[in-house]
């Protein structure tokens, strides 16, 4: 969800990917609401619900690596390492400012189920660990891999105590609406750094792609990829108050 701007023309087609999960996260929340007013009768935490909605985060994620990659190679040679990093910084810091915010209302909102460590905190604090590996390929791919195995096998474990939770470590019996923690997911995002260095070398697409830039469909994802920051924030708030005006559910 992470909005990097390049220093020339965006490419369409990062724009519209990332547009893709935008819209099929407002589906997703759409019959999570249903179902969470009774109004749709199915189980949104089971196994094909929550790949789902996994899949939705990755493409995020890894997004977001080819997306700092991009704008790392447009941008080096004109800011230098420090004002970059500082750029990033600055960037990343405000992804876990609103991660924050998520935070506070979801507790007041749910309770027990609020969310720790969500998806724009993993944003925040990758976009700013990922910075020392835009400037290698291979490591980014090595570290990548070795954090999604270190992950997966942490998210095995179970602790008494939440302090962990940050790390990939669960808590016994707790359940959270939203849970990213730095492993294994940072290592999708290193994922998207390869990626990037690989399809967009010095940040200029190296394989031929027609234009589809001008198709109406591509241009509207394109729109919600660009603005997906924004759409993440206001766009639950959106659907339940719709919902609770035409009646579907109640505060």
């Amino acid at each position: 969800m992470e909005q990097t701007k390049p220093a020339s023309n965006r490419l369409w087609e990062v724009d519209t990917v990332r547009g893709t999960a935008v819209f099929l996260m407002i589906c997703y929340h759409f019959i999570f609401d249903l179902a969470l007013f009774d109004a749709y009768a199915t189980n949104m935490y089971a196994f094909s619900w929550q790949l789902f909605a996994r899949s939705i985060g990755t493409t995020f994620i890894l997004v977001m690596g080819i997306s700092l990659t991009l704008s790392y190679h447009r941008l080096e040679p004109e800011l230098g390492q420090k004002q970059l990093f500082l750029k990033y910084l600055r960037r990343g810091a405000i992804l876990i400012g609103w991660g924050i915010v998520i935070t506070v209302v979801t507790y007041v909102v749910l309770g027990s189920g609020f969310v720790v460590f969500g998806i724009l905190h993993l944003l925040g604090i990758s976009m700013i660990l990922a910075f020392p590996f835009l400037r290698s390929r291979w490591i980014s791919l090595v570290v990548g891999i070795a954090a999604l195995v270190l992950g997966f096998y942490l998210n095995s474990v179970r602790m008494l105590s939440p302090w962990l939770l940050w790390l990939g470590v669960p808590q016994l019996r707790r359940h959270m609406v939203d849970y990213y923690p730095i492993l294994p997911w940072f290592g999708f995002a290193l994922l998207g750094v390869f990626v990037g260095f690989t399809l967009y070398p010095r940040g200029v697409r190296r394989f031929a792609l027609p234009d589809l830039s001008h198709l109406a469909p591509v241009r509207a994802l394109s729109l919600l990829g660009r603005h997906s920051l924004l759409i993440y924030l206001i766009h639950q708030p959106i659907l339940l108050g719709l919902l609770i005006l035409v009646g579907v559910g109640s505060i």
